[in-house]
């Protein structure tokens, strides 16, 4: 498979990978409202990046976990993938979306609450 840019192609985006599979996801991370927050993702991301959902990023002690991986101008700039873990609050939601929005990886810094 090719991934090289077809004729009318849109440009690449940030690609945000959201673990969904034996601990993340799930009722062993109590108190969340995981299919809305993927939801979220999705309807707030979903025209500038790719949101994906995956059986399992193995990291289940540190549930739940996202990768945001950087756009090709991202790239270009030295980004690099993000591993965020323990994204259980709220607000992380919001920081993530606001931060990819940004440019993600490579073009806009990290929230600082997603330093934590």
């Amino acid at each position: 498979m090719s991934r090289r840019k077809a004729p009318g192609q849109a440009a690449p985006r940030c690609t945000v990978t959201v673990c969904r599979g034996c601990c993340c996801g799930t009722a062993k991370v109590p108190g969340t409202d995981h299919a809305a927050r993927l939801a979220v993702r999705k309807a707030e991301l979903g025209a500038i990046a790719q949101v994906r959902a995956v059986n399992c990023l193995d990291a289940c002690e540190q549930a739940d976990v996202i990768v945001v991986q950087p756009s090709s101008p991202g790239r270009a700039a030295g980004g690099r993938p993000v591993w965020l873990r323990l994204v259980n609050d709220p607000g992380a939601t919001g920081d993530i979306v606001v931060w990819v929005r940004s440019g993600g990886p490579g073009v806009a810094d990290p929230p600082d609450i997603l330093d934590l």
